[in-house]
């Protein structure tokens, strides 16, 4: 990469401040110093955009500020002209003509990156949630399109343009027009889905670029930064793509369990079940991009040419509840097997414990009082589970459940929920003692269950348990066997 011949001297003159060459895209240059850093934008034309005018560099300088500073204010400072003196010398923010303009921002260590946290194995399932967090409340608070958004015909224009940029890097001609052809037949299946969600309001001025490099840990906070800035167009999206994105650079690194994880928290946040059915078309198109982009790179754009294939391939929904008393490990086998069961990222776990905050409008780990778990409200939590199963069957996305299920009838409902799909119940035991010291034990989750409560739940009849039972202390490898998935490589609590 390179700097513009006439941006020269501005860089010059940001590597003496900075005290340090710069950290360069093929669209712009950070200059990184002890307490700033100034981005500078390169006065290139691409195909997408077009830097080459000053006035241009002003403008979306100033709009990536607008767009970026709501999300992290601490980031983001403002911008300031570079200026030529009367004695010819060039400044920031000095006297005389405006040669260029930067982004001033504060510097972040390489590390706070959340795609350096994750190539050090540093996302655990705290830090997962509070990602998924940031991203809904981006969505959030994002303003939506216009009445009238063609999503299915934007969708197209992006697929289409996606094939040509694909091939024009020289990627294999049959694959990639096999690629486009299949996808082309998935996006007609999906128009009125994606009609349906753009008059929903599901389609947003979103981020447009969120992947893991693009969040960065502020105050110990994942936070978007980098917003999309120089297209309007791709960045009204629908917030399913938004988040594909995210979920399709956890995929490509390895972390499917991560990016299950993400899925199901924001899922837990906002039940948009609706996304389910056009997640693998989503994720195909954001591997799509990437294949060219890497490719044009030098990279290696054939993995993310496959990611795009694989995406595409069905795999048959199935649905697994799992019961059991209080501290029997029903999430933590349910995050575990979740990645592993269907479609990427994996199947949707379904939790009443959650299902019963988001009711209340509280955040999952926040306190219910008694009544929140009246029989009225349990009674309406199920329903609202069984519902959310069935919608994400249809959708052809696998379903996890994970409630105490100590009522018969409870386990007869999950059951007729999965038809006409595979249904498989598990049913996890362990000794009082060891329940007792895990329910004593647990801190900052989704359950309110005190050892009072677990030990009135134990002196109630079950009934007839049908399901297979398995020894709560060491569950794993049986379930696993059950289901005939691999050992995986363990879920994140």
């Amino acid at each position: 990469m390179s700097i513009p011949a006439e941006q020269l001297e501005v860089a010059a003159l940001l590597r003496r401040l900075s005290g340090a060459d710069p950290i360069e895209t093929h669209i712009s240059a950070v200059f990184v110093g002890a307490d700033t850093a100034w981005k500078l934008k390169k006065a290139v034309t691409l195909g997408f955009l077009d830097f080459a005018p000053l006035e241009a560099r002003e403008g979306f300088a100033r709009r990536e500020l607008a767009l970026n500073q709501p999300l992290a204010p601490g980031l983001y400072r403002d911008v300031v002209p570079v200026t030529r003196g009367a004695d010819g010398a060039l400044a920031l923010g000095g006297e005389g003509p405006v040669v260029d303009w930067v982004l001033r921002m504060a510097p972040v260590p390489a590390a706070d990156f959340l795609d350096a946290v994750a190539d050090r194995g540093g996302l655990d399932g705290k830090l997962l949630d509070a990602m998924a967090d940031a991203v809904l409340a981006s969505h959030e608070a994002a303003a939506p399109a216009p009445p009238g958004f063609d999503a299915p015909g934007r969708a197209g224009a992006v697929l289409a343009g996606n094939v040509r940029d694909c091939l024009a890097t020289g990627l294999p001609e049959a694959r990639v027009l096999a690629l486009g052809a299949a996808m082309q037949a998935r996006l007609e299946a999906l128009a009125p889905l994606l009609r349906a969600r753009a008059a929903a309001g599901r389609v947003r001025r979103c981020h447009g670029d969120l992947h893991l490099g693009n969040l960065v840990l502020l105050a110990g906070r994942p936070t978007p930064f980098d917003a999309l800035e120089f297209d309007e167009v791709l960045a009204t999206t629908d917030t399913g793509y938004d988040l594909a994105f995210l979920l399709m650079d956890l995929l490509r690194r390895g972390q499917r369990p991560a990016a299950n994880r993400v899925l199901n928290r924001y899922l837990a946040r906002d039940p948009d079940i609706g996304m389910l059915a056009a997640l693998p078309f989503w994720m195909a198109l954001r591997a799509m991009v990437r294949a060219h982009v890497e490719a044009r790179r030098g990279g290696d754009g054939m993995a993310y040419l496959a990611a795009a294939e694989a995406h595409l391939a069905p795999v048959p929904p199935r649905l697994v509840a799992i019961g059991g008393l209080q501290g029997t490990g029903k999430t933590w086998l349910a995050r575990d097997l979740a990645p592993d069961l269907g479609v990427a990222p994996g199947a949707l776990h379904l939790r009443t414990d959650e299902i019963r905050k988001r009711r209340a409008g509280v955040a999952p780990e926040e306190k219910l009082p008694a009544s929140a778990y009246a029989e009225g409200e349990s009674l309406a939590v199920h329903a609202a589970m069984f519902d959310l199963a069935r919608q994400a069957l249809a959708a052809g996305h696998s379903v996890v459940l994970d409630a105490v299920f100590l009522n018969p009838v409870r386990r007869a409902e999950a059951e007729e929920a999965a038809a006409p799909h595979p249904f498989t119940g598990f049913w996890l035991e362990a000794p009082m003692a060891v329940l007792r010291e895990r329910v004593e034990k647990r801190v900052g989750d989704a359950s309110d269950a005190t050892v009072a409560v677990l030990e009135s739940a134990a002196t109630a009849d079950p009934g007839v348990i049908t399901w297979q039972r398995l020894d709560a202390t060491a569950p794993r490898d049986a379930a696993r066997a059950t289901l005939a998935l691999s050992g995986g490589i363990g879920a994140y609590s």
